[in-house]
């Protein structure tokens, strides 16, 4: 293996990005985790509302989130204080920092890719594989020895207030969004970035062995 340049550890930062960017979009839309939550984490009977009013207002906050969705958020059934309607206005605004990111971060990454190849240079996949894989793994640990506690910072790092401690009188649909049902969301975009992290440790094998392939033919040697 080639040494490692600087450069291709600017694009393994870039190419992580982009990875983390689209495994939380991609989870943020997978819908299917929740339904499957409202059953495992038994919601319904934790949360004394019915299944489909709870989806129908799981929807409405996921459908609000979308950076494409215009007015505000309004739960079909459930009240909500304006501290809490902020709250998840903030969030809005960090899912839509996550699309442009990905937007940005796969524009780049697919000029990169070109350029690269042009050159037959692959080494910065290896590289953004390793760079990719760090994070996750790092937060895992993290999740895996204390969860709440890591809950707690993570909040305390995105918001500078306090309006994520939700009272269950006043915006009950904290009862409907229990934390292991976050936790179900972070370990899924970890999976998505690790898978992500392998495809590329693949891809790079892959051209390095087509390459040394081609190189032998053409220089007449056995395979």
């Amino acid at each position: 293996m080639k040494k490692f340049k600087f450069t291709d550890i600017i694009i393994g930062i870039v190419f992580t990005l982009l990875l983390i960017s689209l495994a939380v979009v991609f989870t943020i839309n997978f819908r299917p985790l929740y339904y499957l939550d409202v059953e495992i984490l038994d919601i319904v009977e934790r949360s004394g509302y019915p299944k489909q009013e709870i989806l129908d207002n799981y929807n409405a906050l996921i459908d609000y989130s979308s950076p494409f969705f215009t007015g505000d958020l309004n739960f079909p059934t459930l009240p909500a204080s304006e501290n809490g309607l902020q709250h998840f206005r903030e969030v809005k605004d960090i899912f839509t920092f996550f699309y442009i990111l990905g937007a940005v971060t796969l524009v780049i990454s697919i000029c990169i890719a070109f350029h690269k190849h042009k050159k037959k240079d692959y080494q910065y996949l290896i590289v953004s594989s390793i760079t990719a894989i760090t994070l996750p793994i790092l937060v895992g640990l993290a999740l895996a020895i204390d969860f709440d506690t890591s809950f707690v910072i993570f909040h305390k790092i995105f918001f500078n207030n306090d309006y994520w401690i939700f009272d269950s009188v006043t915006d009950p649909v904290i009862k409907i969004l229990p934390d292991t049902f976050f936790l179900h969301c972070a370990l899924l975009i970890i999976l998505l970035v690790i898978l992500g992290s392998i495809l590329l440790a693949i891809l790079y094998y892959h051209r390095r062995k087509y390459f040394s392939i081609r190189y032998r033919k053409n220089k007449g040697l056995n395979l």
